[in-house]
């Protein structure tokens, strides 16, 4: 079933439309208040003025002196007022506007409407009247304001405030204009700004795109380069660190090949040679036959046991291996394993010490434990020094129970010590043949790893290595024996 591809954008342009619309809908707003609503705006801050100024009339008339800040007050808004006391009576009048056939004063001259405009303040219950009316002879909108002085059930008078509400269609004009030369400079600098800000954030990407391109096909020794840009950084970061651990997986997966390939067809080249042995030359001869069998036994089970190491590894890596526990004694268990090997001692010069602390219950797979232990005296045998000691120690730690197995070899350097748990990974420091799969220590750390055991070695160039590991209290059985108790 073939699948639609999927539509890809740049991601340069989206930033870039993004930018720009961002851009616009600023425009657009800056039109839409700026012409529609300048004249609401302009109606509103200018009733506010007027009220706030209403009230420090009030305070100022109310103290008595009043008259200079009054005539301020007209002059510098282009506002007529006047003060009337509770009986209608004028007690300060300003015409600030004229009050003539052309004037814009509602509240002076023969036909003013002050008394009108008290009635109807007399009916509001909030105290205070604004209203707007239009001068038919100028055709300027009046803005009109009355308040009572004083308490509303005994008022000391009125105060009567009128203001043209100035037109501001001409500025509207000028503001289009302006605001025309403003978009059109703001489009192109946003046209600017976007592309170059979109370029420099792509570029990053797309660098690192073709870098990854490269890693796809097989260059794994790629230095990612982020361009800067912090998050851009972590990306390039990141991949170069997945580069190297490619690399290091590719290599140990060729080197895994390439070694298990070797040791495979090294004992089924001796298995043939001496089955044709024992067809061609020695079918006859009892004595020889017998030997030659012997090494064919001995190289089958040399096969066997890399095919269950291989297959036991492939287990725990892939997490299809698991843990039987049971609750034993590992002094115990350790006196067991040095009583095999004493076998070995007896044979080759090997000399095993065993150095233990007292008794140690322990709650683990005894088994997988246990092959632990001896892939490590294993490796101790093949990496001892000329005095073929090999130290196996267990010891009471603040963390649970250490074991640990001490050679006498030349130790290995911090390079060797990065690997040793490797695949197929074997060091140099040795002069007898190393014996086994290659396998041994990785399948300890595999081990180790499924118990969630802390392990590592301790090595010093010249002197030797030692391998341990810490089984910890297991805390199922713990809380079991209190229980019990």
């Amino acid at each position: 079933m073939k699948h639609k591809a999927k539509k890809r954008r740049s991601m340069r342009l989206h930033i870039w439309g993004w930018f720009v619309v961002f851009i616009l809908a600023v425009l657009i707003l800056l039109w839409f208040f700026q012409i529609l609503f300048l004249q609401n705006f302009y109606n509103r801050m200018k009733t506010a003025d007027i009220m706030k100024i209403a009230d420090t009339m009030k305070k100022d008339y109310l103290s008595g002196d009043y008259a200079e800040s009054f005539y301020r007050f007209a002059s510098d808004n282009q506002m007529c007022i006047e003060v009337r006391d509770q009986y209608e009576r004028s007690v300060f009048s300003v015409d600030a506007l004229g009050s003539g056939s052309n004037g814009n004063c509602f509240i002076h001259g023969p036909n003013n409407h002050a008394r009108e405009i008290i009635r109807l303040l007399k009916r509001q219950n909030n105290r205070v009247l604004i209203g707007k009316e239009n001068n038919p002879a100028t055709q300027v909108d009046i803005l009109i304001y009355a308040s009572v002085i004083g308490p509303e059930d005994q008022p000391q008078g009125y105060l009567l405030l009128n203001t043209p509400l100035v037109p501001v269609s001409a500025t509207v004009n000028i503001l289009k204009k302006q605001l025309l030369m403003i978009s059109v400079m703001l489009i192109l600098i946003a046209f600017v700004i976007s592309v170059v800000v979109s370029h420099r954030l792509a570029k990053p990407i797309v660098q690192v795109t073709k870098e990854a391109e490269q890693l796809a096909h097989g260059r794994y020794d790629i230095q990612f380069t982020g361009g800067g840009y912090y998050e851009a950084d972590r990306l390039a970061d990141t991949l170069t660190y997945a580069s190297y651990e490619i690399n290091r997986v590719d290599t140990m997966q060729r080197d895994l090949i390439a070694n298990a390939s070797h040791d495979l067809r090294t004992p089924l080249t001796m298995l043939k040679g001496y089955a044709e042995l024992i067809r061609d030359v020695s079918g006859d001869n009892p004595v020889k036959r017998e030997q030659h069998l012997q090494v064919i036994i001995e190289e089958t089970d040399r096969l066997t046991a890399l095919v269950n190491d291989i297959l036991d590894l492939s287990k725990y890596e892939n997490g299809k291996m698991t843990l039987e526990r049971s609750e034993f004694d590992m002094e115990e268990r350790l006196r067991e394993i040095a009583e095999r090997y004493r076998g070995l001692s007896e044979v080759s010069g090997y000399h095993f010490s065993l150095e233990t602390d007292g008794p140690a219950p322990v709650c683990c797979d005894a088994g997988k434990i246990e092959q632990v232990i001896c892939n490590l005296i294993n490796n101790a045998v093949n990496y001892t020094g000329d005095s073929k000691q090999i130290f196996l120690k267990q010891e009471h730690v603040p963390e649970g129970i250490r074991i640990s197995v001490r050679d006498t070899g030349k130790g290995m350097d911090q390079e060797t010590l990065s690997r040793i748990f490797d695949k197929y990974y074997r060091s140099s420091n040795y002069k007898r043949e190393v014996r086994g799969t290659g396998l041994g220590l990785s399948i300890v750390k595999a081990i180790l790893r499924l118990h969630d055991y802390a392990f590592g070695v301790d090595s010093t160039v010249g002197v030797g290595s030692t391998f341990w590991f810490v089984i910890h209290p297991d805390q199922k059985s713990a809380e079991q024996k209190q229980k019990r108790a």
